[in-house]
């Protein structure tokens, strides 16, 4: 295993620890997911750069459009808690409840 894949195997798995140890708040939960999505697309750049198939070419920027429409909904639900909780804390939140 190359350096660049030890490097980004494990920044995906900090990301994955750090959602799953720090769920105080939204904000970071999101940063953390974030942080996955990042480490995915460099991961599928690296892959596709060295194996040079044109079908995995696209993979990257469709990766790259999931995470930003990911981003920006896990921004409007934030902000859609903050202003019904008036926090952004996961232990307020109760699923059950409309």
């Amino acid at each position: 295993m190359t350096t660049t894949n030890f490097t980004l195997n494990s920044a995906f798995m900090f990301s994955i620890i750090g959602l799953s140890i720090n769920r105080t708040h939204f904000i970071s939960a999101l940063l953390c997911i974030e942080g996955m999505m990042l480490a995915l697309f460099m991961l599928l750049s690296f892959f596709s750069l060295n194996l040079q198939l044109p079908t995995l070419t696209p993979l990257p920027i469709i990766l790259l459009a999931f995470s930003a429409c990911e981003a920006g909904t896990g921004l409007a639900l934030l902000v859609s808690t903050s202003r019904t909780h008036g926090n952004d804390h996961l232990s307020n939140l109760n699923i059950l409840q409309c």
